[in-house]
């Protein structure tokens, strides 16, 4: 094992995975699983080692599960690394088979990723969030209640002492007139001064 684990070892330090993939979406490069493979196949003569995928389907759940594992031998000795990859049935515009070769692609990446330590910090699936933060901001916005005439008292009162319009702003909506009154009221505290 102690052989196997020194060859693995040369392999995951040397290894160089391109991002083949474009996302124009996005704008953002990525690997996928083929990118991993096409960058192992020159270690595997050089180092008598092997890499396979297995894929396990997990039915007992709500959502199907695709469970890979990545697997690298030396005819004597193993090692793996897993992925667990749920199977979206819901994806708009994709056919069931679709949504599991994704899943499966998906899951075979993340598991060769494991097995062979690629940091994906900088990759689109860790740092796109393909509009997500987006929308979650609209939805914090249209949750955040109107300000009252009671409120908007008080607000003048806050912003005459000394507050901060965006603390305001971040706890209730208001239109622009009532900013554009609350900056006048600055202004106006800023004169007296």
């Amino acid at each position: 094992m102690k052989e196997l684990n020194l060859k693995l070892a040369e392999i995951q330090t040397k290894l160089k995975a391109k991002k083949s993939s474009y996302n124009s979406f996005g704008k953002y490069h990525f690997r996928k699983a083929e990118d991993i493979l096409e960058a192992i196949k020159p270690f595997l003569l050089q180092h008598s080692v092997s890499v396979t995928i297995n894929e396990e389907l997990i039915q007992d759940t709500n959502v199907p599960i695709i469970k890979s594992t990545a697997i690298i031998t030396d005819g004597k000795d193993s090692v793996q690394a897993t992925a667990i990859v749920g199977v979206d049935l819901g994806q708009k515009g994709m056919q069931t088979a679709q949504q599991f070769g994704a899943a499966s692609s998906y899951g075979k990446k993340y598991a060769l990723g494991n097995l062979f330590l690629i940091d994906d910090t900088q990759d689109s699936d860790a740092t796109n969030n393909h509009g997500k933060s987006k929308a979650v901001s609209k939805i914090k916005e249209a949750a955040k209640p109107e300000i009252t005439r009671n409120q908007l008292n008080k607000a003048v009162e806050y912003v005459k002492s000394g507050g901060d319009i965006e603390a305001i702003k971040a706890k209730y909506k208001i239109t622009t007139d009532q900013e554009n009154y609350l900056n006048e009221q600055t202004a106006d505290n800023k004169e007296t001064l």
